[in-house]
């Protein structure tokens, strides 16, 4: 199979008619750091590839001091990273991004791009799930918006059916008191993908844990929420017994595979090791804060 047809549309409507007239046919391009090296290793052969990259109406940041942030698909991922608005608000999903590739992988890569490869590894999905955005997704019927845990379906699947494109993430404000951190570990120093990425986000009340929200990345089919793991802490005082707890229930929760690039058996060790340290760095900044 080769590449047959090439489409840049500069509007959505363009790009929403060009995905339902050729279907299953097509694949969505944004900054191309994924689908290309896809198609280099011919691990993807798509007939059409329908580039987005030129809608400029898919490129923004919009701040609401009472509904929170919106970010446009088609944002870079340096954009984010670099975003006084997102660091200061939204500091996880900052964090996040700045772990992401290397700079020129940030500087082309998209948010969009990012979550639509659905790559269990997407450094930006632990982040958002724990920050509870939801996705808004354009079709031919119109537009709809789920919560960002259910876009995933599996590796490389989404929710995206024929005829429908992510448009938007929308991040509601995090509660007061509370911050969030992102943690990675790599096979190597520098640009790698995660072998286990884990977001926490804690809600501090006095010294007791009022709300707390863990999502583990490349240790299941798709990015998760460790449920059981954030019950154990919720509405308890912070202790290091019951965070590390905590973590022992986050690696149970995971469901790791042994790959080329590591084993199930270690990356379980590494959920329960990052849960503990974002859990307990998140706790810390809460406190500096207010001291």
């Amino acid at each position: 199979m080769t590449l047959e047809r090439y489409f840049a549309p500069r509007t959505v409507k363009e790009a929403l008619s060009l995905l339902t007239e050729y279907g299953g046919q097509a694949r969505v391009i944004s900054g191309g750091t994924d689908l290309l090296t896809q198609m280099k290793h011919r691990e993807v052969l798509p007939q059409c590839v329908i580039s987005v990259g030129n809608i400029a109406e898919l490129s923004y940041m919009r701040y609401d001091t009472s509904k929170g942030l919106s970010i446009g698909a088609l944002t870079s991922v340096v954009d984010i990273a670099t975003s006084p608005v997102v660091k200061s608000h939204f500091g996880v999903l900052a964090q996040a991004a700045g772990l992401l590739g290397t700079p020129l992988i940030r500087n082309q890569a998209t948010l969009g791009g990012n979550l639509c490869n659905a790559a269990p590894s997407a450094d930006t999905a632990p982040p958002l799930l724990v920050l509870e955005a939801t996705a808004k997704i354009a079709g031919a019927s119109g537009e709809k918006t789920v919560p960002l845990e259910t876009f995933f379906v599996g590796p490389g699947q989404t929710i995206l059916g024929q005829g429908q494109l992510l448009t938007e993430i929308q991040i509601p404000n995090p509660p007061p008191r509370s911050r969030g951190v992102y943690l990675k570990q790599t096979r190597r120093r520098g640009a790698d993908l995660a072998l286990v990425g884990v977001a926490a986000l804690v809600v501090m009340d006095g010294g007791t844990l009022k709300d707390v929200r863990i999502a583990l990345g490349a240790v299941a089919p798709t990015p998760i929420r460790a449920r059981k793991a954030e019950a154990i802490l919720r509405g308890f005082p912070v202790d290091d017994k019951r965070i590390e707890e905590a973590a022992e229930a986050a690696s149970r929760e995971a469901r790791p595979i042994d790959d080329v690039r590591s084993s199930a058996e270690y990356r379980s060790t590494l959920v329960a090791v990052l849960t503990r340290r974002a859990v307990t760095q998140a706790v810390q900044q809460t406190r500096s804060e207010v001291v």
